[in-house]
């Protein structure tokens, strides 16, 4: 097997244990979208499978003596010595270098991004929890007891008066 190929089986082997199918598809809440996730997912498992079976065998050895008794030596050794000289050049890979660095500053930006994301839906779960209870109190609360939780709303309403504001 060229090096190569066996890999982009390697890479591709450890990247199917690290993907979390189960977790993703908790994510999807119509049936259109868990049958195209699903499509996907059989996808990737089968062409997983073809490359960890088909890159990560060596191929099997020729046996020269089997075709020397069949053919003719001279012809043979035609063959073993042009398939001998056959030079499969070795990959180099210039992309990784290239784009790693960048790669890892995306995963950086991508952690702080979940960070912010995180504290973001805190506080969004904390006004909507506040919404709610205040939603369930409106019809029996008191003006006073509003403004205990807004005071700087009092405030404004307490500077509109002095100043004889009344919003006309």
């Amino acid at each position: 097997m060229s090096g190569a190929g066996k890999k982009v089986a390697d890479v591709a082997f450890k990247a199917s244990r690290k993907i979390d199918w189960e977790g993703m598809a908790k994510l999807l809440v119509s049936d259109e979208a868990r049958k195209e996730f699903a499509t996907l997912r059989r996808a990737f498992d089968e062409v997983n499978t073809t490359l960890q079976t088909k890159f990560s065998q060596e191929p099997e050895p020729i046996d020269w003596e089997y075709y020397r008794k069949g053919i003719g030596s001279r012809l043979v050794d035609m063959y073993k010595e042009a398939y001998d000289s056959v030079q499969v050049p070795k990959y180099v890979d210039t992309v990784t270098p290239e784009y790693k660095p960048k790669f890892d500053q995306l995963l950086v930006d991508l952690k702080e991004a979940e960070e912010k994301s995180l504290k973001e839906s805190e506080r969004l779960e904390k006004e909507i929890a506040e919404v709610q209870e205040l939603k369930k109190k409106i019809s029996t609360m008191t003006a006073d007891e509003y403004f205990e939780k807004h005071p700087e709303l009092k405030k404004k309403f307490d500077d509109e008066i002095r100043n004889d504001y009344w919003g006309y």
